[in-house]
């Protein structure tokens, strides 16, 4: 009894130390606990629960939306692109009209004898030993409209074709002339043209004639775009209409390369899009996508995927500044950025297998932010490795000091 009453003892005196380095350890826990260890250990960014949490308290000023098929079809309605062919046409344009600047070249036949141009001497080619064709210098059609042809006076040509120009200037020479034949030629067309700007080889004015009046020819006449096919817009503005689509669709869809108007402005656009992936994924970075789009699932395989041991598959976010009318937001909308914009939250719940086709139909958009958030387990292992680092060399010491 007095042995073991002696051991008991023993006992006691050897696990004094211990329990007490002990209770600084649970002491210790407790100190960090209450302080907001989420301040005190390393993480990657708030919880899902954290998220969740602020987005409910701030609802006014903050959109916080579950994804489910029907978000995600009606934000891809939204996003779809108007098509050229729907806001500018596929119509053709008319024959060639003259405007002003222009320059045209005149040539009159006038049948044996030739009395009235044989005086102005031009060596012409001859059509025949009856008939001569004279030339007359190139004009540029004046701000009034009109072009000056001897013996018939100012001819108006604004508006005309180049067949009424000629009808209208033979019919003025005919009581003057002996049977006039007259062809009137295009020299310089600075009238009909549309300019192409932008990311192509040259910046120039594409005269527009019949043949060569479409989209894809004023971009090859302009030596094509500069950047690769898949990250170029070509947006075309004409009066107040401004539309924008990827190259890309261009020329897969004829019917996207409109005929151009004169006045019309083509220019291409560099546009490397963009989203950020942060959190529990394989790449943490500003990773690139095409002109045309990619939906959440290709974002979330561009950054890597979700972290196994890491992640938290309830936990997939989407932070984006909305365009106001993007949504039918669940609560009126009270916070906006200085361009009108909505600040909201997308949340995808990847336990559910439904989500893997939401995902699918989900667009992302430039400047997005994908943040996939750590499970609950991972930071209270964070937690718990912290302690031990701290406690463990005390318990230690205390052993050895035995």
């Amino acid at each position: 009894m007095i042995k073991s009453y002696r051991g008991a003892k023993n006992m006691t005196r050897v696990t004094t130390p211990m329990t007490s380095a002990l209770k600084r350890f649970v002491c210790l826990s407790a100190v960090l606990t209450l302080t907001g260890c989420s301040g005190l250990i390393p993480t990657i960014g708030p919880s899902a629960h954290q998220i969740e949490s602020r987005a409910r308290q701030e609802a006014a000023a903050i959109e916080f939306i579950d994804v489910d098929e029907s978000v995600a079809e009606r934000l891809l309605a939204h996003q779809s692109q108007r098509h050229f062919s729907q806001t500018l046409g596929n119509q053709s344009t008319s024959p060639h009209q003259i405007g002003v600047g222009d320059v045209l070249e005149v040539s009159i036949w006038e049948a044996a004898p030739a009395t009235l141009f044989a005086a102005f001497g031009t060596d012409a080619s001859s059509l025949s030993a009856s008939s001569r064709a004279t030339i007359l210098p190139e004009q540029v059609v004046s701000a009034q409209g009109s072009i000056a042809i001897p013996f018939a006076g100012r001819v108006s040509v604004v508006g005309h074709s180049l067949e009424d120009i000629s009808a209208t200037i033979a019919t003025a020479l005919r009581a003057k002339a002996n049977q006039p034949q007259v062809i009137v030629r295009l020299s310089k067309n600075y009238a009909a043209t549309a300019t192409v700007v932008g990311e192509f080889a040259t910046n120039i004015k594409v005269p527009l004639i019949a043949g060569n009046d479409r989209l894809l020819d004023a971009i090859a006449a302009a030596g094509g775009a500069r950047q690769p096919v898949a990250k170029t817009m070509i947006q075309v503005t004409r009066g107040l209409t401004v539309d924008a689509l990827p190259l890309d669709t261009i020329i897969r869809d004829p019917e996207q390369n409109v005929p151009l108007q004169p006045g019309d402005v083509v220019t291409a656009f560099f546009q490397p899009y963009s989203f950020t992936a942060l959190g529990a994924s394989g790449k943490n970075d500003e990773i690139q996508f095409e002109a045309q789009g990619i939906s959440l699932s290709q974002a979330i395989a561009r950054s890597g995927g979700l972290i196994d041991s890491r992640s938290n598959p309830r936990g997939v976010f989407i932070f984006r500044l909305a365009k106001a009318d993007a949504f039918d937001w669940p609560h009126p909308p009270t916070t906006k950025t200085p361009d009108g914009r909505v600040p909201v939250v997308f949340r995808l719940d990847l336990t559910d297998p439904k989500s893997f086709f939401v995902m699918q139909s989900f667009p992302m958009q430039n400047k997005d932010v994908l943040y996939i958030s750590n499970a609950s387990i991972t930071e209270t292992q964070k937690f718990l490795n912290v302690l031990f680092s701290i406690a463990y060399p005390v318990l230690t010491a205390k052993q050895v000091g035995l």
